[in-house]
């Protein structure tokens, strides 16, 4: 017969659904990425002081529980604040594979489209869950569309409620038991795009308020080269000269410039031929190198997706209320 421990070491942990809604938890159990989300610091080019910063806030107190204690006690929340398609979901995948935390993606349309009504009673089992799984973090992305300020006319008596609620379980985040026990431990990490539509009571609740910026030039290049690995490229290829081009892309705008000058090479080859002779191509027929060409055209196609205002207004953003 095998003991109590030897049995759960053997299967993973299943939160107990007696007295919850069973839609409302088997939606859950779909959100939670299990233990590992596989993405690692190295996956993820450039952002130094992003890195520096989650480690410091939320891996290291995992690692270093006896220190982060008291007056250190780790963040309750950390907000990543950035244009879009800078990578604010990927160093939060990072942030659980190092942590070996189980990691809640938690997107803002499963907590209000799709229950509404339930709304507020899914917030809760969501924080029950995590305790339940700790150390978890819990990763909301878009909370700007959940958490818009209170008062405003587009926000309705739903909203509200869901709102309240997120309050309230993140003030019970860190409470006793959390501060004395890591194992126990509940980081809500967020993201937005939008950060001046936050309800202020949110903000003052993340109190690590990061800038995801985009790329700069060397980091641009590292993405050109995570995003090509697998690619084989012509001898005319440069880099860091097709890097500088891109200054102002982020992240996102990178991988589809890549992704179109991918398919260039495939493009010329078909073009004229029938559906017959383009089943017919071999694989020796369709391996072609991406040129340099090919990545000049990819530029003129696609544009940044992000304006000198947008990042002067997410700089100023984060001069005000930014906790770097």
């Amino acid at each position: 017969n095998k003991s109590t421990s030897e049995i759960s070491e053997s299967e993973p942990k299943k939160f107990d659904s007696t007295g919850y809604d069973k839609d409302l938890v088997e939606a859950l159990e779909r959100d939670i990425i299990s233990q590992n989300p596989n993405i690692r610091w190295d996956d993820i080019a450039d952002l130094v002081e992003a890195k520096k910063l989650l480690k410091e806030a939320v891996v290291l107190p995992m690692w270093m529980p006896e220190f982060f204690k008291g007056i250190r006690r780790p963040w309750k929340g950390v907000l990543m604040v950035g244009p879009p398609g800078t990578g604010k979901t990927l160093l939060a995948k990072a942030v659980a594979t190092e942590c070996k935390t189980t990691f809640f993606n938690v997107s803002s349309s499963t907590l209000t489209s799709k229950y509404r009504g339930e709304s507020e009673k899914l917030v809760r089992l969501l924080f029950e869950m995590a305790r339940f799984y700790a150390p978890t973090t819990i990763f909301i992305d878009e909370i700007d569309s959940i958490c818009s300020r209170r008062g405003t006319s587009e926000e309705h008596e739903a909203s509200r409620r869901v709102k309240a609620e997120l309050l309230v379980q993140m003030d019970g985040v860190g409470g006793a038991t959390e501060n004395d026990d890591p194992s126990k431990m509940v980081m809500v990490l967020a993201a937005t795009n939008f950060p001046w539509d936050i309800d202020e009571a949110l903000r003052r609740r993340l109190e690590k308020r990061i800038y995801i910026p985009l790329p700069s030039a060397k980091g641009r290049e590292e993405l050109l080269r995570i995003n090509l690995r697998e690619l084989e490229l012509a001898d005319d290829v440069d880099l860091a000269n097709i890097a500088e081009k891109m200054e102002g892309y982020s992240g996102a705008d990178i991988t589809n410039v890549c992704r179109d000058a991918s398919l260039m090479a495939m493009r010329r080859r078909i073009e004229g031929l029938t559906p017959e002779e383009i089943r017919n191509l071999s694989r020796d027929e369709m391996h072609m190198p991406t040129t340099m060409e090919d990545f000049e055209i990819a530029l003129k196609k696609v544009s940044k997706s992000v304006s000198a205002a947008d990042i002067e207004k997410y700089e100023k953003w984060i001069v005000e209320f930014g906790s770097c």
